[in-house]
């Protein structure tokens, strides 16, 4: 009786060859912003004015929250302070 092969049900294998790079298309490059776009963000940036997606520490302070742990606590007004 001659051997027989078999894969087990549900399993396939797959075969995974290697491609020259010069066969890959390469991805398109980014598109640029307008002209128009451009020119207005220099011309913020060279007013120091907010750009988008630019850190900005002004907004970051502004936008801290004004109290801070433990500024105001949780106990009972003293005996005889009037509030």
């Amino acid at each position: 009786m001659a051997p027989t092969t078999s894969a087990a049900p549900g399993r396939h294998r797959q075969l995974f060859f290697p491609v020259s790079a010069g066969t890959v298309p390469l991805a398109p490059p980014p598109p640029q912003d307008p002209p128009i776009y451009r020119d207005l963000m220099r011309t913020w940036a060279d007013r120091g004015r907010t750009l988008p997606g630019r850190h900005d520490p002004e907004w970051v302070r502004l936008a801290a929250p004004l109290v801070r742990p433990g500024q105001f606590s949780g106990s009972p007004d003293p005996v005889g302070d009037g509030r």
